[in-house]
């Protein structure tokens, strides 16, 4: 028997435009750059949403996966025109010649923004449409912090945004964009999708999609759903450090062709969210509101830095909690900060104690003990993003005389796993606060082991009010920009 043959490929960032690093070809390498074979060796059998496409391709014989390219760079800076230009280059190169095919599973970020393109999905999504011709289903997944364009929308058949925040359903989006494709390859099925943009876009702390407002949000979603008999209707959040057009909160619903009644499931969708618009943007503590809160509160405490969120484009490196803490005399912190200048003296073994600048503000602090580690680790266990295998790059772990221990890297790393902790020798039971640079995302891998989790409004390029941000681009009017 001949099977049917389903490319599979992506190109996923989320672009923070706000940051002042651009996020160049090294960046792509330095991250994931996974060829054929590479891309299921990597994903297959985990949490990733290309998991659960394979899981669901491989169980029909009638269908055959095959892997053609895949390249991830962590959140940051615009994406240079020549890093897009070679990315793109490659991966149509490999289609070609790995061709011929009856569909192609994509999985993009939806947040993406080039130097040339500030829909950087929408036109990678559309080249490739142009390539394959309109007959070809193109099914695939989307991080629901996409900021979705009407091109990302008609370039596609279908898209299926993972629906939790922490993202931990992202194999299960991929398995939705399988068995969508094996209906209609198999069982003749067609389907449409649209694309509603919501006036708002959703403040970055009220994304916890276990918590009000999303959760109810999703909830009437997915009453809707079954109501007008659509296949899906997904949320997406929305990316708010991205200076686009399409920047904020929407919905995409897929149904089978000739569904109207998808033009009531919008229409409702609306009226509920412009019921409710307030409570979209919620309260922020600043640092020195917080602090004097903390000592009460039952230890470790996790510390959420949503102005140097890393999934969100943040440096990793800003040391304004570190700060705070040695001047309020609070110890027992733990903090990783991006700094490969420091990694670098330290692994000249100065003599102990010494006086140590770090992160991007050149912070002193006196190092009383270090020692260097190898900054791999992986994760098993279904956590936000659905990695397995992390590289800090070079790192080392400083103890300073304040009562603090530093994690220095080398390579911005995320923190989506507590193995970034237990596999370097450290007990999160050690510490009284845990600080983490991301909003939501890091969650899902603290929860277990923090008894408090604390959101803090720092300063940074994800600062958690997107109001403070000079934006050119943007719709108008957008809540909480523009509010009656």
């Amino acid at each position: 028997m001949i099977r049917k043959r389903i490319a599979l490929l992506g190109i996923y960032h989320e672009t923070n435009t706000f940051a002042p690093e651009a996020t160049d070809l090294g960046a792509f390498h330095n991250g994931f750059w996974l060829e054929q074979e590479q891309i299921l060796a990597e994903y297959g059998g985990g949490n990733h949403e290309i998991s659960g496409m394979a899981e669901v391709i491989g169980q029909i014989g009638a269908l055959s996966l095959v892997p053609v390219f895949y390249a991830y760079a962590t959140p940051g800076g615009m994406v240079t025109n020549e890093a897009l230009e070679t990315l793109l280059s490659r991966m149509f190169e490999l289609l070609e010649a790995s061709g011929p095919f009856v569909g192609i599973l994509v999985a993009p970020h939806g947040a993406g923004v080039s130097e040339l393109h500030p829909d950087m999905d929408g036109y990678w999504l559309h080249e490739l449409r142009s390539r394959v011709g309109s007959e070809i289903p193109v099914i695939g997944t989307l991080d629901p912090h996409a900021n979705v364009s009407s091109l990302m929308a008609s370039g596609t058949t279908a898209l299926f945004p993972y629906q939790t925040n922490p993202h931990l359903d992202q194999a299960e989006a991929g398995r939705k964009a399988a068995r969508l494709m094996v209906s209609i390859l198999l069982d003749g099925k067609q389907y449409e999708q649209t694309l509603l943009q919501l006036p708002m876009a959703i403040s970055i702390e009220q994304q916890n999609t276990s918590e009000d407002p999303c959760r109810s949000l999703l909830k009437y979603a997915e009453e809707l759903r079954g109501a007008f008999n659509l296949q899906s209707v997904s949320l997406l959040l929305g990316f708010p450090y991205a200076d686009v057009a399409e920047m904020g909160s929407a919905f995409l619903l897929i149904y089978e062709k000739g569904n109207t009644d998808v033009i009531k499931a919008t229409e409702k969708l609306l009226d509920y969210v412009n019921a409710r618009l307030e409570t979209f943007n919620g309260a922020k503590t600043d640092i020195y509101t917080l602090i004097p809160q903390l000592p009460g509160l039952e230890k470790p405490v996790l510390l959420l830095d949503m102005g140097d969120n890393v999934g969100g484009g943040g440096t990793a490196a800003s040391t304004h909690l570190l700060e705070a803490f040695d001047e309020a005399r609070l110890s027992r912190m733990f903090i990783c900060i991006y700094d490969p200048r420091a990694v670098k003296t330290l692994e000249q073994n100065p003599a102990l104690p010494f006086s140590l600048r770090v992160g991007e503000s050149g912070y002193e602090v006196s190092v009383v003990s270090s020692r260097l580690i190898d900054g791999h680790f992986s994760e098993s266990t279904p956590k936000h993003g659905g990695f397995v295998n992390f590289d800090m790059g070079q790192s080392a772990i400083v103890a300073t005389a304040s009562g603090q221990t530093i994690m220095l890297t080398s390579l911005r790393t995320v923190p989506y796993s507590l193995q970034q902790l237990l596999s370097k020798g450290l007990k999160p039971d050690d510490f009284d606060y845990i600080v983490a640079k991301g909003v939501n995302a890091p969650i899902a891998a603290y929860q277990e082991v923090c008894k408090n989790i604390c959101k803090i409004d720092t300063p940074g390029t994800t600062g958690a009010d997107m109001t403070r941000f000079d934006f050119l681009n943007r719709r108008i009017p957008l809540f909480p920009f523009e509010y009656d």
